[in-house]
């Protein structure tokens, strides 16, 4: 009797073989499991719109951020019809404009949209120079009024300056500042976390005395009394680089917590014991055996930081403690919501809110995501 062949039939003429499951590689599981998340792609498709925003913020913003028109003018809706109601194909606005009618009480002009004189919308057009990257002198925008003039669709501020573009803009600092911080805060917990797991005895102790320290600051008024301590004169720059080490310095240490936990569970892992019997150096035992290990658990960490951050910076810029103007952050937008009688007369000041909840759901969804791609085992 012939003894069966135990390799697999080979694959039809004309069709394909796929890849066995066992030569995967570690990364494009982490990928096949995400795309099953739909929460988590809907988070990474936003994470990812949020930061080419920011990037072309010169581009998409329709109007120049620092340029003044009618203060609190309302917003400006496109819309798909003529002044006597039919459709038409093309989007077009109807600027505010000063009727002949008056109001009987106040025998003011009544202002309302001049059907008269519409304003066509399109994409790719002219309109406020800028520089691309800094460098690069350009005027076109992504989506705007083909004649050129500004266009306010979330209206504008108390200085009529327009929301919308405010926002676009204020995405760069707001994410700047979000992503520096979380990167130092990564790096500073992951480190200290990594060495004071894996070598304990006194060090581990002392260490982890001063991280119980370190949090156990009142951070709201640590944040409130540091950042006073910076003139009002001082450069722009200097005051946000200070801000971002304070958030930096107070931040770590609960990065550094979790890390060690992570640790001290992998430096009793039989390969890691093996790599100490081989007379392996604790600078490759780390590098090599423990940090690969925790990065699945820093990854979360990191995406799920970056909304916490982008909301204390909010709440500082609101206080007016992050960011001064020049600069524009959707915290510094937001001081303009200071009194319940301007947002209940001008509603659409609130727009930054928005964004920042956008911010917070992507990376939250997206964090989410990767916590379970991570551990696909």
């Amino acid at each position: 009797m012939l003894a069966r062949d135990p390799s697999p039939p080979p694959p039809a003429e004309g069709t394909v073989a796929e890849p066995a499951q066992g030569n995967e590689s570690y990364i494009a599981l982490v990928w096949r499991r995400l795309k099953r998340s739909w929460t988590g792609m809907a988070g990474l498709c936003l994470v990812v719109l949020l930061l080419v925003m920011a990037v072309f913020a010169d581009f998409l913003a329709p109007s120049d951020p620092k340029a003044t028109d009618v203060a609190f003018a309302p917003p400006q809706l496109p819309v798909l019809h003529d002044k006597n109601g039919n459709f038409v194909a093309r989007p077009r606005i109807y600027a505010l404009a000063d009727s002949t009618d008056l109001d009987p009480v106040t025998f003011q002009p009544i202002v309302g949209p001049d059907y008269d004189h519409p304003r066509l919308l399109g994409f790719f057009v002219e309109g406020a120079p800028y520089k691309l990257f800094g460098l690069i002198p350009a005027n076109r925008h992504f989506f705007g009024s083909m004649d050129g003039q500004p266009v306010h669709f979330l209206g504008t501020d108390k200085f009529g300056r327009d929301v919308l573009s405010r926002a676009i803009h204020g995405s760069r600092v707001s994410l700047m500042i979000a992503l520096t911080v979380v990167f130092i805060i990564t790096v500073i917990g992951t480190t200290v976390g990594m060495v004071s797991g894996y070598f304990g005895g006194k060090f581990d102790v002392w260490m982890q005395r001063f991280v119980e320290l370190v949090l156990a600051f009142p951070q709201l008024p640590l944040y409130l009394a540091l950042t006073t301590l910076i003139p009002v004169t001082a450069p722009t720059n200097v005051f946000l680089a200070f801000v971002i080490v304070v958030m930096s310095a107070l931040g770590w240490a609960q990065m550094s917590r979790e890390v060690r936990g992570k640790t001290l569970a992998l430096a009793r892992i039989d390969y890691v014991r093996a790599a100490m019997a081989v007379g392996a150096t604790d600078r490759r035992i780390i590098m090599q055996h423990i940090f690969p290990n925790v990065m699945s658990h820093v990854i979360v960490a990191v995406t799920l930081a970056i909304p916490t951050v982008v909301l204390l910076e909010s709440f500082l810029g609101f206080l007016g403690f992050a960011v001064k103007p020049p600069l524009i952050s959707w915290g510094l937008m937001l001081q303009d919501t200071a009194t319940y009688s301007v947002i209940g007369t001008y509603p659409w000041i609130l727009s930054p809110v928005g964004f920042v909840l956008i911010t917070v759901f992507a990376f939250n969804a997206l964090g989410d995501g990767l916590r379970d791609a991570v551990d696909p085992y």
